[in-house]
C-alpha cells in the first residue's frame, strides 16, 4: 500500500510544536510509514531544529509545489506560509502565532478536503493567542467542524490502556450538563462504535459514564439526569444490538476500561475525561477528531510556553499521534 502523505500542523510557533514535530521527523521509521508534510514555516522549524541539535535540511515550498516534495528521511519538507517574524520569542502568548497557528489549519483542512493528504496530525495550539489573533475557537476541535462544516463532531483521547470519547468538551461544567440530552448521548455513542468498527474492533463494548457521583445512585445524588439525559440513549443503543452499558459511575468505569473490560468510555464532560487519561501518561496520549470528512488526531498535550525554546519537549506524543493519523489513513483515499 502506498505510503499516506500526512499533514503535520505547526500549532503555535511560540510553544513547543515546531520542537516536537522535528524531533519526531528525526525518526526514520516514520518516513517508513508514511509521507510527513508540514504546514507551517520553515524558518521556524530550522530553528527548532539547531535548538534540539537535530540536522535535517528544511525544504520551504509553496501550497503550488507539492509534487515537489520529496518525503525522505534527513529533509524536512515544509508548506511555508512565513507568517512568524524571526525574532518572535519562544514561551510567551502572541497574537502573530495564533493568527498563524489558525492559517496552519486552515491549509491543511483544505488539503485533506481536496484528498490531496490523506490525515491531519496536529501540533498544539493556544486558546488565548487563537483569540487574539481574531480567530474565536474553544480549540482544535470546534475550528476543524468550522473549517469542515461539520455541525457536530466528538473528541476522543486515545492511550495504550483506554479509548474515552467526550460528549461535551470545551464548555463550564453547568453549560454541559445543560448541554446533554438523550440525542447527543446517542450520536456520541454512534460516532464512537462506527470509528472502532474502522479502527478493526468488530463488536466494541461501551461504557458510559454518569454525571453525578455514583451515577446518581438511583436519585440520592442530583436531579435524575442520568435517568433523563443518558438511560434513553443507551437503551436506543441496544436495541441496536450494540454492547452499551451504562450509566456507571466514572471512578468505577475508567478502573475496568484500563483493566480492559471496555473499548471504549463515552465521558460526560471535559474533566472526567481527561483527568484519567493525563493520569495514564501525557507522553502516550493522542486525540482524535471524530466525525470529521477528513481524518485527525494530535497531541495530548498544550503548548508548554514553559519549556518552549529549550530542547526539553517530548516528541513521544506526536510520534504516537502519527502513528494513529497512518493507521486511520488507509480507511481514507490516498495519493499515490
Amino acid at each position: 500500500m502506498e505510503r499516506p502523505i500526512i499533514a503535520m500542523t505547526m500549532g503555535d510557533a511560540a510553544g513547543v510544536g515546531p520542537e516536537v514535530i522535528m524531533k519526531s521527523l528525526a525518526h526514520p521509521e516514520i518516513y517508513e510509514q508514511c509521507r510527513p508534510l508540514v504546514v507551517g514555516d520553515a524558518e521556524r522549524l530550522r530553528e527548532a531544529g539547531r535548538i534540539i541539535g537535530v540536522s535535517l535540511e528544511v525544504r520551504s515550498l509553496s501550497e503550488d509545489e507539492l509534487a515537489k516534495a520529496v518525503y525522505q528521511h534527513g529533509i524536512v519538507d515544509c508548506i511555508d506560509l512565513k507568517l512568524i517574524p524571526k525574532d518572535l520569542p519562544w514561551g510567551r502568548l502572541s497574537a502573530v502565532a495564533g493568527d498563524a497557528a489558525f492559517h496552519y489549519i486552515r491549509v491543511a483542512a483544505r488539503l485533506a478536503g481536496s484528498g490531496l493528504v490523506a490525515a491531519i496530525c496536529t501540533a498544539p495550539l493556544n486558546k488565548e493567542a487563537l483569540h487574539a489573533g481574531g480567530h474565536k475557537f474553544p480549540g482544535h476541535t470546534e475550528l476543524l467542524a468550522a473549517l469542515t462544516g461539520t455541525e457536530e463532531v466528538s473528541m476522543m483521547l486515545t492511550t495504550p490502556k483506554m479509548r474515552v470519547l467526550h460528549v461535551t468538551t470545551h464548555i463550564g461544567l453547568i453549560d454541559a450538563i445543560a448541554k446533554i440530552e438523550p440525542g447527543l448521548v446517542e450520536r456520541t455513542i454512534e460516532r464512537g462504535f462506527h470509528a472502532l468498527q474502522k479502527a478493526g474492533v468488530v463488536d466494541p463494548r461501551i461504557g458510559v459514564c454518569g454525571i453525578n457521583p455514583h451515577a446518581g445512585e438511583n436519585g440520592l445524588f442530583g436531579y435524575g439526569e442520568e435517568e433523563a439525559k443518558i438511560t434513553p440513549a443507551i437503551e436506543a443503543c441496544r436495541r441496536k444490538g450494540w454492547r452499551v452499558e451504562g450509566p456507571l459511575p466514572a471512578d468505577t468505569l475508567f478502573f475496568l476500561a484500563q483493566r480492559g473490560d471496555f473499548d471504549l468510555v463515552i465521558a460526560m464532560y471535559h474533566d472526567q475525561g481527561h483527568g484519567p487519561v493525563k493520569v495514564l501518561g501525557l507522553e502516550s496520549g493522542v486525540n482524535i477528531t471524530i466525525g470529521l470528512p477528513v481524518i485527525r488526531t494530535s497531541v495530548d498535550h498544550g503548548t508548554a510556553f514553559d519549556i518552549a525554546g529549550t530542547g526539553k519537549a517530548d516528541e513521544r506524543s506526536m510520534l504516537e499521534a502519527m502513528r494513529q493519523a497512518i493507521q486511520l489513513a488507509p480507511h481514507h483515499a490516498l495519493v499515490g
